[in-house]
C-alpha cells in the first residue's frame, strides 16, 4: 500500500495505476479514526473498482468550532494498518498546509442544500465539505466515490455538486453501519462519556418507532415528530438540536399527512458531542 503525503505523489500513484491497466479507480474520502462503517465503504469500492484509494484528512474548513477540530480523534498508524489489511492500493495522507496552501481563497458551495437543516445548525460546514471533496476529486481523479448514508444531507450535497459541476465521478452511498445496540457508528462515539454512550442508542430507537408508526396506519408529519420527541425524552442527557422530516428525494419541507417517502434527520447532543442519525420512512 502506497502512502502519499503530497498531491504530486498521489497523482503519480493514480497515473501508475492507469498505466498498469486500471480501468476504474474507486475513492473513499475519510477523516480517519476509522471504524467498520469506513471499512464497509472500502469493501464496496473494492467490489466496484480495479483499484481503491482512501484519503485520511481531518478537514479544518468544515469545523465551525476550533475546539471540536482540536479534539477530533486521530490515529494514523492504526488507520494505515486497517487499510492495509483491506487491500487498499494507496492512501492520501496530507498535511493541512498541503491541502490549503497560503493564499487559498476559492470555495465550492451548493448554496441551497448547504444552508438548511444541519447546514443551518453548522454554518459553513457543507461549504467546507464541498470544497475539500472537490479538491480531493481533482487530486485523485477517481471514477467512483463512496460515502456513508449516515451523513444523508452531506451525500445529497455531494451528489448535487457532482451533477451541477459536471464532475465525471459516479457517487455511491452505503447504508448506515450500526453498533449491536443500534447506535450509528461514528468517529465521534469514542468521545462520548460512559453515561452518554449508554443513552445514545435512543436515536435509533426513536427512528425505529417512527418507521413502525408510519407503516402501521396513516400518520401526519406532526404526529411523527411528536412521537420522536417523546422517545428522545427518555434519555435525560439528550439535547435535541433538530428533528427534521423532509422529502426523501429533494430534502424539501413536508407538512400534513405523510404521503410520500420521507427522511427523518436527527441531530442530538450528549454533552459536547453532536450525534446525527436518519431513517427513510414510507406511508402505509
Amino acid at each position: 500500500m502506497e502512502i502519499c503525503r503530497s498531491k504530486s505523489e498521489m497523482r503519480r500513484a493514480t497515473a501508475t495505476m492507469r498505466a498498469g491497466g486500471a480501468q476504474r479507480i474507486g475513492f473513499v474520502p475519510t477523516m480517519g479514526a476509522l471504524h467498520e462503517g469506513h471499512l464497509g465503504l472500502v469493501r464496496l469500492a473494492r467490489s466496484q473498482c480495479d483499484r481503491v484509494v482512501v484519503s485520511v484528512f481531518v478537514n479544518p474548513t468544515q469545523f465551525e468550532d476550533p475546539s471540536d477540530l482540536e479534539k477530533y480523534p486521530r490515529d494514523d498508524a492504526r488507520d494505515m494498518d486497517l487499510l492495509r489489511a483491506e487491500g487498499v492500493d494507496a492512501v492520501l495522507l496530507p498535511a493541512v498546509e498541503e491541502m490549503y496552501p497560503p493564499g487559498a481563497q476559492t470555495i465550492v458551495e451548493t448554496t441551497g442544500l448547504s444552508r438548511v437543516l444541519i447546514g443551518a445548525l453548522r454554518p459553513g460546514h457543507f461549504r467546507g465539505v464541498a470544497t475539500v471533496v472537490t479538491k480531493l476529486f481533482n487530486i485523485v481523479g477517481p471514477d467512483a466515490a463512496f460515502f456513508g448514508e449516515k451523513d444523508y444531507q452531506q451525500l445529497a450535497v455531494i451528489r448535487t455538486m457532482v451533477r451541477d459541476l459536471d464532475m465525471p465521478v459516479e457517487v455511491f452511498g452505503h447504508p448506515i453501519v450500526r453498533e449491536p445496540d443500534g447506535l450509528a457508528m461514528s468517529s465521534r462515539n469514542v468521545r462520548l462519556l460512559p453515561e452518554h454512550r449508554v443513552e445514545a442508542p435512543v436515536l435509533s430507537r426513536a427512528l425505529e418507532r417512527a418507521e413502525a408508526m408510519a407503516a402501521a396506519a396513516p400518520v401526519t408529519i406532526d404526529e411523527l415528530r411528536a412521537d420522536i420527541a417523546l422517545t428522545l425524552a427518555e434519555a435525560p442527557s439528550a439535547e435535541v438540536d433538530a428533528i427534521d422530516i423532509q422529502d426523501a428525494q429533494t430534502l424539501g419541507d413536508l407538512d400534513g399527512p405523510l404521503d410520500r417517502p420521507a427522511v427523518i434527520l436527527l441531530a442530538v447532543r450528549f454533552g459536547a458531542i453532536l450525534l446525527i442519525d436518519n431513517r427513510v420512512v414510507s406511508p402505509v
